[in-house]
Parts: C-alpha cells; sequence; structure tokens
C-alpha cells in the first residue's frame, strides 16, 4: 500500500499540472479566435487578387520579367518549412517535419538539390539534430505580421528571377477547419494560375456573354505589380494558416493533458482513502486486540 504522504504529495503536483495546463488552454483558445479572424479577414483579398491574376494572365501578354516561368534549365528548388517556436502543440511540428523531409527526399532522389530555409525554433532544432543543412529564420515570433513575411518573399522571387532556384515550394499545416489541419507541400513559384478561378474574371475565356475590359495601365504592367504582390500575400496566408494550425494543436493537447490530470487526481484521491482506511482498520484492530489481551 502506497504511502498517505507520498501520495498527498503527488495530488497536489497534479492539481498544479492541471492549473497550468488549463491555463495554457484558454490562452491558446484566444489566440486562436484572434488568427483566425486574422485568416478570414485575409481570404477576400487573396482571393480576388487570384482572381485578377488569373484573369490577366489569360490574355496575350509579353513579360519581360516574369514569375510565371523558370529562369534556368538547371533544377534546383527552395523550400520553406513552417514550424513553431514553441511546444506542447502535439504531433504538429513532427507531422509538418515528415511532410517536409519526404518533399525535400523526393526531389533529391529526382536529382534537384534543394535549398532549405527552416522557420521556428523547433524546426531548426530537428535539423540540427539529423545534421541536414539550412538556413535558420527564428525571427519572426509567435505572431507572423506582413512586413517581416515581406522580406522573406522579395528575397526568394529575386533569387527566382536570378535563376538560383527553379522553383520554390512551402511546407506548413493547412487550416482548412476547426477539426481538420493537414500538413501540405504547396508550390509557391513559378506561379500556377487556378484553371477554374477566373474564368469570369478580366480576360478570361469565358464564352459568349463574357465582358471585356479596357486595361490602364496595359495588362503586362498591371501583372508586373499584381505577380509580386501575389506571392506575398500567399506566403503570408502559408504563414496564417500555420499559427492557426499550431494554436487548434495546442488547444487539443492541453485539453488531453488537463483531462488526464484530472483523471490521475481521481485515481490517487482512491488510492488515498483506501490507504487511510487501511490505516484506521489497523489502528481499530490494534486497540481490539490490546482490549481483548487485558480481559
Amino acid at each position: 500500500m502506497a504511502n498517505k504522504r507520498q501520495l498527498v504529495k503527488r495530488r497536489k503536483a497534479v492539481r498544479n499540472i492541471r492549473k497550468i495546463t488549463r491555463t495554457m488552454q484558454l490562452i491558446a483558445t484566444a489566440r486562436f479566435q484572434a488568427m483566425f479572424k486574422r485568416v478570414s479577414a485575409s481570404k477576400p483579398y487573396s482571393e480576388k487578387l487570384a482572381e485578377m491574376v488569373n484573369g490577366l494572365a489569360g490574355l496575350d501578354v509579353e513579360l519581360p520579367d516574369s514569375l510565371l516561368e523558370a529562369h534556368s534549365e538547371t533544377p534546383r528548388d527552395a523550400t520553406v518549412v513552417i514550424t513553431s517556436n514553441r511546444g506542447l502543440c502535439g504531433g504538429y511540428n513532427a507531422n509538418v517535419m515528415r511532410t517536409a523531409i519526404e518533399h525535400i527526399d523526393r526531389m533529391a532522389n529526382s536529382g534537384t538539390p534543394c535549398d532549405v530555409q527552416m522557420v521556428g525554433k523547433k524546426g531548426i532544432q530537428y535539423f540540427r539534430f539529423l545534421k541536414r543543412a539550412m538556413t535558420e529564420v527564428s525571427h519572426l515570433g509567435d505572431t507572423p505580421k506582413f512586413e517581416m513575411v515581406e522580406p522573406m518573399a522579395n528575397e526568394l522571387m529575386a533569387r527566382f528571377r536570378r535563376g538560383e532556384a527553379t522553383t520554390v515550394h512551402v511546407a506548413f499545416m493547412r487550416f482548412h477547419s476547426m477539426g481538420r489541419q493537414r500538413p501540405e507541400v504547396v508550390q509557391l513559384l513559378p506561379l500556377a494560375p487556378q484553371k477554374d478561378a477566373g474564368s469570369d474574371s478580366a480576360g478570361g475565356d469565358a464564352g459568349a456573354g463574357a465582358v471585356q475590359y479596357d486595361f490602364s495601365p496595359e495588362p503586362g504592367k498591371l501583372l508586373e505589380e499584381l505577380l509580386p504582390a501575389t506571392v506575398r500575400i500567399r506566403l503570408f496566408t502559408c504563414f496564417l494558416e500555420a499559427a492557426v494550425s499550431e494554436q487548434i494543436a495546442r488547444m487539443v493537447a492541453m485539453k488531453a493533458a488537463t483531462d488526464a490530470a484530472g483523471d490521475m487526481i481521481k485515481s490517487l484521491t482512491t488510492q488515498y482513502n483506501r490507504a487511510r482506511q487501511t490505516s484506521i482498520t489497523m489502528e481499530l484492530l490494534d486497540i481490539i486486540g490490546g482490549a481483548a489481551a487485558v480481559q
């Protein structure tokens, strides 16, 4: 039978842990709500921007500096991997890293070198453990801001234009809904317009009855402005969705930890009551035995 004092100390420690996990769950919930509002607010802008780009890309426009096709015949990939700076979020980082490593190994097996740009302390620590080459990025913080992501997007576009990278991919946790988040690797460059997104947009091939637009300035100049903006907003959206998914994973992990602590407290309380009852019974038996011996 366990010692009563040890059971009391252990139950007190578990109660303190439950308070911490419960607090972290509430904090993650508040942060999720804030991040979800930012993702929802950015969707109309990104969708309309993609619609405009798809419509203009359907026109016969010559671009001297296009982000729609590679500028080098030598294949080389650049991959941005988005992980978290903090732990206690379940299998969030493990799933992202597994998907990213599968992509990197697949590119290497096909003869395409891959330059990895690792975002987040957890991913950096894991790649250091694996002794893989990477460029470390740990200054973005837990809340991504556009002015922090924009220089990264500009650097990736500059490398793509110089031919240092023929493709650019982003590995992150895609947010679909509260109950569904999946790790994905999406292509950032060269830009691949959706075939069905701009069917009724400017310049799109919408068939009979399609509205024809006059552009000022010319479509080529518009694309020169819209294509870089599309790359920036797509990369920023990846960071936002990764942040939302991280908070959901932390909410789920901390709720599971809180529930497990509650179950452990109940089990320790039962063990303590049994030990206490056994101690009382033994004391009563000693008293009865002593009284019988005196008689």
